[in-house]
Parts: C-alpha cells; structure tokens; sequence
C-alpha cells in the first residue's frame, strides 16, 4: 500500500509541475483575431505591441483565402496559405515595431484586400 501512495504522491506532484509549466508563456506573445470575408480583412485591432504575434485568421468568407504579413516594399513577413471557407488558422511571426499590411487574398490569388496595421514598442 505504501507504494502505491508513493507513487500516487509522485504522478501528483508531477501534474502539478506539468500544469504550471503549461500557463507559461513569454509576455511579448499576442494573439490577434482577423476575419476574413471574400471583400475584407479585418484585424480585432489594428495597434499592436512588438515581439511574437500570431494571427488567427477566421474564413468567413465562400473563397479560400491566405493571410500574408507585408512590411515596407511587401516584404513578407509571414504567410498563411489554404485557409478553406468556415476554418481557421494561425500566421506566427516576430514582429519589429513598423508599418505593415495584412492582406486576406480570397480565390487565393491577386494583392488582396489590404489592412494597414502599426505595430509600437520593442520586444518584451
């Protein structure tokens, strides 16, 4: 019996470790709502923080889509392809403070319909 508790007392213990170490995250990590229609792209917010940002772009559109990151010049800065009519996806890039575009490209072809967004402060 006294194994058994022991044991018990160990997979406790180690839930708990486990648990902890999956509500870390670094602070600089944002996530970014977008919806996408086969006319539009729209952020949740168009002012962000510099450092990592992901942007989970929502299809609601009847086209499939991509969602590009562009920077000065359409310097891509990240790019999510194949994202179908009613699902959703994840763009994940490091982000510096600037001026960029999303681009939502419904028929996944074309300079897509284009959101200006500016990102501020530095990494955390």
């Amino acid at each position: 019996m006294t194994g058994i508790v022991r044991i018990a007392a160990l997979a406790a213990v180690g839930l708990a470790a486990g648990a902890g170490l999956g509500g870390c995250g670094s602070p600089s990590e944002h996530r970014v709502g977008v919806t996408a229609t086969d006319s539009s792209c729209r952020p949740a917010t168009t002012e962000l923080r510099a450092g990592r940002l992901t942007f989970a772009v929502t299809n609601k559109g009847t086209k499939t889509t991509e969602l590009y990151l562009y920077a000065a010049g359409d310097k891509v800065m990240g790019e999510v392809e194949n994202v179908g009519p009613g699902t959703t996806r994840n763009l994940t890039a490091t982000v510096p403070a600037g001026d960029y575009q999303l681009a939502c490209k419904p028929g996944m072809e074309g300079s897509g319909v284009r959101t200006d967004v500016h990102v501020s402060g530095g990494a955390m």
